[in-house]
């Protein structure tokens, strides 16, 4: 025998209509609570303590230079747990697309590139500060990069980074994170 839309219909919804009641007399059980790197607090209002410099403003093909960036603990606890990343800008991507701009991370803390680097992924380099990070005290490390011989160069060519940064303290309580600027260098024609 040969069933009705309406009757299809009815059979199919029943099981939902059933279920919303039966689910509802279900006690509630308190959820279990989060971890501590899920509940931490978030303070948006604070700069991230990061500074970055360059030890060139210009850099001929075959060069070389470094980035020394250095994070410094504002608050009254450590910090306990840092990830970031290093990467290029949006203009420098397209000078080394349209433009033929060519480099490399060559080393991180002066160690050649293949040793591992922080957390490198998609071109990005990671943090490779030292922890924990007593408060008011400082940490830095080196990023070393070189411009191919045959890169492209002039006036409107740079290498620039943006870095997110993401950091714990307070015991895992609270936390802050954002997006900085790392200055690079300008690569100019000998």
């Amino acid at each position: 025998m040969r069933l009705t839309s309406w009757k299809r219909a009815v059979r199919a919804l029943l099981p939902l209509l059933l279920a919303g009641p039966l689910l509802a007399a279900v006690p509630a059980h308190a959820a279990p609570a989060a971890p501590a790197h899920r509940a931490a607090a978030r303070t948006a209002s604070l700069p991230i303590p990061l500074t970055s410099v360059s030890d060139r403003a210009t850099t001929p093909p075959g060069g070389s230079f470094t980035v020394t960036v250095t994070l410094t603990n504002p608050h009254d606890t450590p910090i306990r747990f840092v990830y970031q990343t290093v990467q290029q800008t949006y203009d420098t991507s397209t000078d080394v697309e349209y433009a033929g701009l060519k480099y490399a991370e060559t080393a991180c803390n002066g160690v050649p590139y293949p040793t591992v680097c922080g957390n490198p992924q998609a071109g990005a380099s990671g943090a490779l500060f030292a922890l924990p990070l007593a408060p008011g005290a400082s940490t830095s490390y080196t990023l070393t990069y070189t411009i191919a011989p045959d890169s492209a160069c002039g006036e409107a060519l740079n290498v620039n980074f943006y870095s997110y940064v993401y950091y714990e303290y307070q015991g895992g309580a609270a936390f802050n994170d954002g997006l900085v600027g790392v200055g690079g260098t300008d690569v100019r024609c000998p």
